[in-house]
């Protein structure tokens, strides 16, 4: 079982773009609803490149409230990226992520914490219980849930969202990983089986519009398929394998046919598509392989997941800290966890 409620320590990650709208006041909600089922807290804000002032809110926030961090990308990375970022930051026994535009309501995240209590599981998911989403956004969520499910090897992907609590030394099982294209989900996934998930509200987005839009969720769920999966090359393998008993099929009419009737088959049809069904196999096939050389290649140029311009934290980031070392590094820092700075 989990510690009890009042017991727990949580950093909360939240990446950040293009939000200096929803900062505030997502702060405000967080430090109002934090202290209702944990006992220390910290709020890591990673700006992943916003070309609006965000930043600057951040800053004005952690001189704030000495429980916010922020950290400063040095461009867009992406979402994930941003979040690899703060979770390596995070210095409490428990992270939680979140969402930057309050569709993942602060007074909710309770629920996650329960749950784990209940169940003593590494991770929970906060899962909507009704998406506000479009039909063609939701499919290609979907999309991405089932590539997720392959990725992860896991039967219960369709469960995953964006709010998550874990603990935070599954980071352990990741520490080395530096390639440029990160799923969280599936790297957590390196680290426990052991999932669960809990109905939680999902609000409509007040400000914006999401930078998740069907392409870029479609290109996200390939990405998942390639880049953590082998599933894939075994499709490939298995049309391959079909064609050809297929094609044995076929050579047994053609030969049948000749010996039975002592005609060959005619018609120029017949045989452009036949080479055509082999050449498109063989083409699929082919870009499949040529997928995954494409993630070796980028693998081998070592690219990073992210690069920091600035932390301002008093804390080197965004190192990979093991959790024996977050003690030390807090000792000075608890007893201000919960108020503002002076």
């Amino acid at each position: 079982m989990g510690k009890s409620a009042k017991t727990k320590a949580v950093s909360v990650v939240v990446p950040v773009y293009n939000s200096e709208d929803t900062l505030r006041q997502l702060a405000e909600r967080l430090h109002a609803a934090l202290p209702g089922f944990c006992a220390e807290f910290e709020l890591i804000l990673v700006n992943d490149g916003s070309r609006d002032k965000s930043w600057s809110v951040i800053t004005d926030l952690e001189r704030q409230f000495s429980w916010i961090r922020g950290v400063d990308l040095m461009r867009n990375y992406g979402q994930h990226n941003a979040l690899l970022c703060g979770i390596r930051c995070a210095r409490y026994e428990f992270t939680l992520t979140m969402d930057d535009d309050l569709q993942h309501p602060p007074e909710e995240l309770h629920r996650l914490s329960d749950r784990m209590d209940a169940t003593g599981c590494d991770v929970v998911y906060g899962t909507p219980q009704a998406r506000t989403h479009g039909l063609l956004r939701n499919f290609a969520s979907g999309l991405t849930k089932l590539a997720l499910q392959s990725a992860m090897g896991l039967k219960n992907a369709t469960m995953v969202s964006a709010l998550r609590l874990f603990r935070t030394r599954l980071r352990d099982a990741f520490d080395q990983y530096s390639g440029s294209f990160v799923s969280i989900d599936a790297l957590l996934a390196w680290g426990t089986t052991e999932f669960a998930a809990v109905d939680t509200r999902h609000e409509e987005r007040s400000v914006g519009k999401s930078n998740y839009t069907v392409g870029r969720l479609i290109t996200h769920a390939l990405n998942l398929m390639t880049g953590f999966s082998v599933t894939p090359l075994k499709i490939a393998s298995l049309i391959g394998l079909a064609l050809a008993i297929f094609s044995g099929f076929v050579l047994v009419w053609v030969v049948g046919r000749y010996l039975l009737q002592g005609t060959p088959v005619p018609g120029f049809p017949f045989l452009a598509s036949i080479i055509g069904i082999f050449s498109g196999a063989q083409l699929l096939a082919l870009g499949v392989i040529g997928e995954y050389l494409a993630r070796m290649h980028s693998r081998l140029m070592d690219r990073p997941s992210y690069a920091v311009r600035e932390s301002r934290s008093a804390t080197a980031l965004p190192q990979v800290p093991k959790l024996a070392e977050a003690p030390q590094r807090m000792s000075g820092e608890a007893s201000a966890n919960l108020g503002g700075s002076d």
